[in-house]
C-alpha cells in the first residue's frame, strides 16, 4: 500500500475519496457543488471541484475515471477518460463531466461522479528506426483485427 499526502482545498464536509470495497481498484471522488445543486443539460460540459490536492509520488500518476454506473442510467460521463494527473500537479483536482444523455442531470453535493486510481508510469526513450519490425497485423487499421 502507497501513501499519498492529500489536503483539502475547500472548506468541505466531504469525505476524502474512499474505495467502497474491498476488491474495487478505484476510490469514489465526490462532487464540491456550493449551491447544493447544479444541472448538467445534455451536451453540456462542466468542470466540478472535488476539493481536494494530492502530492503524488514521482513515478506514479493518479487516474480519473468515469463512474459506470452514471454513464448508464445517465449517459454521463468524462470528456477526458481517463483523465491524468501527473506526479508534479499541486492544484485542486477537477473532474470534467460531459451529459451525453437526453435529460438534464442533477449533480449533488456530495454525489460520487469519478473513481480515482493510482498508477505506476513506465517512461520510455524513443529509439529513432528506419524501418519497424514486422507482425501479422502490419499495418492495418482500426477494426482490421474484427467486430
Amino acid at each position: 500500500m502507497s501513501f499519498v499526502k492529500i489536503t483539502r482545498t475547500r472548506d468541505s464536509d466531504l469525505p476524502l475519496p474512499s474505495y467502497e470495497s474491498a476488491g474495487a481498484a478505484g476510490m469514489d471522488v465526490r462532487a464540491y457543488v456550493e449551491h447544493k445543486t447544479f444541472t448538467l443539460k445534455p451536451m453540456d460540459r462542466c468542470l466540478i471541484p472535488a476539493a481536494f490536492a494530492v502530492e503524488i509520488p514521482l513515478g506514479y500518476e493518479i487516474q480519473i475515471r468515469p463512474r459506470s454506473g452514471l454513464a448508464l442510467k445517465h449517459g454521463v460521463t468524462m470528456v477526458n477518460a481517463p483523465g491524468t494527473i501527473d506526479s508534479d500537479y499541486r492544484g485542486e483536482i477537477g473532474i470534467i463531466l460531459i451529459n451525453m444523455g437526453k435529460n438534464d442531470y442533477i449533480v449533488q453535493h456530495g454525489d460520487r461522479i469519478a473513481q480515482m486510481v493510482l498508477a505506476p508510469v513506465t517512461r520510455c526513450m524513443w529509439t529513432e528506426s528506419e524501418e519497424l519490425g514486422e507482425t501479422e497485423r502490419g499495418q492495418s487499421g482500426f477494426g482490421s483485427t474484427g467486430n
